[in-house]
């Protein structure tokens, strides 16, 4: 019986006893779910997050027993998510830096059978290196043309068996495989982040980097203008709020005759014009 067990596999013991250490030591908790993630994706990201982000795979049982047991605000919430195959990352960093790191190290990756292709699979015209026989009616199935020559099999052609955003069948994420072509593009997101006591759940920690960098650009030029309509002086718009005010002191300075030595010659001109206007229209009246 499991409730008169008295001692447990080493692993478990040692995972139980670092799950009651690591968390104390950073600001946030995050889960990824590991269900459709492939060890290749994560080997990578564990050298460059080195130093920074600290990975551990676990078991989920132990790891909600053992996170339950901890005094840290909203712990008991990130353990309850802890169902299925998991990781715990650990880090001092913001979950949504964290979430937009994740997202900017992305790999291609050899397709399996219904993966969907991320991006469009050209097949470059080549010698394959691979000898003639049942090969050949894989490609024939997949649309690849291919030749005979000095005894393998080559393409004939470039071509594109399958376009990007198309399902990937069996066969032909095999033939892919075998001409080392990686048409799946594969990223992590996170599932889950405590950040000192504040919960995020997977939609709250998606961020449009570019979309974000867009309306702080319109928001700044927003800004920029109602300050120059309110005259309200900054190091940003000192010269643009002169260069109205000069603009608009010209103007009331040509309206109301006023000259100066920078408006005098306009002044001058509009009044010419408008004498010209009324001795043109005092020529054409008739007395009734």
């Amino acid at each position: 019986m499991h409730e008169n067990r008295t001692s447990y596999p080493k692993a478990k013991a040692q995972m139980y006893a670092q799950l009651q250490e690591v968390p104390k030591k950073y600001k946030t908790i995050a889960i990824i779910r590991m269900t459709k993630v492939r060890s290749t994706q994560i080997l990578p990201l564990r050298k460059t997050l080195k130093g920074e982000v600290e990975f551990v795979s676990i078991k989920d049982k132990v790891a909600r027993i053992a996170l339950s047991k901890l005094d840290i605000p909203g712990i008991k919430e990130i353990a309850a998510d802890l169902t299925g195959q998991c990781m715990l990352m650990f880090t001092n960093m913001s979950p949504f830096k964290l979430n937009v790191l994740l997202s900017k190290n992305k790999i291609m990756m050899a397709a399996r059978g219904g993966d969907i292709a991320s991006v469009d699979i050209v097949v470059p015209a080549k010698n394959t290196g691979i000898a003639p026989g049942p090969m050949l009616t894989e490609f024939k199935e997949a649309g690849i043309p291919t030749k005979i020559d000095q005894g393998t099999i080559w393409i004939a052609k470039d071509s594109t068996p399958v376009e990007k955003g198309g399902v990937i069948n069996e066969k032909l994420a095999a033939l892919l495989g075998k001409l080392d072509i990686k048409p799946v593009e594969a990223g992590i997101s996170l599932f889950t982040a405590l950040e000192e006591g504040l919960k995020y759940s997977e939609e709250e920690m998606i961020i449009d980097v570019e979309k974000i960098r867009a309306q702080f650009a319109t928001a700044h030029q927003e800004a920029v203008s109602l300050s120059i309509e309110a005259a309200y002086i900054t190091a940003d718009n000192v010269s643009q709020i002169l260069s109205k005010a000069a603009q608009s002191a010209r103007s009331v300075s040509v309206e109301s005759g006023f000259m100066t030595d920078e408006t005098k010659e306009q002044i001058l001109q509009k009044a010419d014009a408008q004498a010209k206007g009324v001795a043109s229209q005092a020529k054409d009246y008739t007395p009734a």
